[in-house]
């Protein structure tokens, strides 16, 4: 049965409106960068950089509508009934995420952790993530990212320490 109280969404929706895009992910999107110990690194860690937008089961065809907009990413569950649409290859963010929201500015304060998180692609594609002095300046743009986020939160340690 349907509630009254939520928005009338298509179940397939058409074409996405880079306007309505901005919004939505104003609201709904996180630009996310992991800092991972990897042995096998020269430097001994991995950068991992992430833009998701995560979505209540129901509304998992807004997530393919995203998939179909950009023409990359994977959509996929999240946790329990959460199901997120990820992008993370560096080619993808770099030449379809990043020109999207250049063209196409965010609203809220999400367009001050886009300009950190476009700093980090800009220092991975010129391989500072390969060195020890690139890691500790992408972990310390990195670390004040995503402030007011719940996962922030519980990774800040792991940036600071790790």
């Amino acid at each position: 049965m349907e509630n009254p109280q939520r928005l009338n969404v298509q179940s397939h929706p058409e074409k996405l409106e880079a306007q309505w895009v901005v919004g939505f992910v104003d609201g709904e999107g996180c630009f996310y960068v992991g800092i991972n110990p990897h042995p096998e690194m020269s430097c001994q860690f991995q950068v991992l950089p992430e833009f998701t937008v995560v979505q209540h089961r129901r509304d998992v065809q807004l997530l393919h509508a995203l998939k179909r907009f950009f023409g990359c990413g994977v959509v996929r569950q999240n946790h329990e009934d959460r199901m997120a649409y990820r992008v993370r290859g560096l080619n993808h963010l770099t030449e379809r995420i990043v020109p999207f929201f250049e063209k196409h500015p965010l609203k809220s304060k999400k367009r001050v952790d886009f300009a950190r998180f476009r700093k980090i692609l800009h220092l991975m594609n010129q391989g500072n993530h390969l060195k020890a002095e690139g890691i500790e300046e992408i972990r310390a743009i990195a670390s004040v990212m995503n402030t007011g986020s719940e996962r922030s939160r519980r990774n800040r340690a792991k940036f600071l320490v790790g």
